[in-house]
């Protein structure tokens, strides 16, 4: 189940681990910062698996190791996930600090959904999205709330 360069790099498991670490940090700084990383590394962890399946799966687009068809599924099951469980779930929406509008979740949707799709590169350094994807996207949900 492994891919290839993980057998000689970090895998996957660990960036997501150290992604979830500093979701954490952040989720310190109050109740509202809690329910933004809670959002954010709930879809991204939920909406990468997704973008993973479709794109193996449909996927027909490639940009890159990615393709077209599994960031759209990535983005449309995050706007499903945070339009309908999220807003369902009363301790989130209080912590979040009130309703969770359609802006909020298209934006948090869409800033998973992007990162996920283009990687960061710094010279020959690319970075895995495991690692600043929840991170980014908890700090635009607190933002945007």
């Amino acid at each position: 189940m492994m891919r290839k360069q993980e057998t000689s790099e970090l895998t996957g498991a660990t960036y997501v681990l150290a992604g979830s670490a500093i979701c954490s940090l952040i989720s310190l700084y109050d109740e509202s910062a809690a329910a933004a990383s809670f959002l954010a590394l709930t879809l991204f962890v939920l909406g990468d698996a997704v973008a993973a399946l479709v794109g193996k799966g449909i996927g027909r687009i490639k940009v890159g190791n990615k393709t077209i068809e599994g960031a759209l599924g990535c983005f449309i099951f995050c706007v499903l996930i945070a339009g309908v469980v999220f807003p369902q779930l009363s301790g989130f929406i209080a912590n979040w600090g009130g309703k969770l509008t359609w802006g909020q979740i298209i934006g948090v949707s869409a800033t998973v959904s992007i990162l996920e799709f283009i990687p960061l590169k710094f010279g020959k350094l690319v970075l895995n999205d495991n690692l600043y994807v929840p991170a980014v996207a908890s700090l635009v949900a607190l933002t945007i709330r």
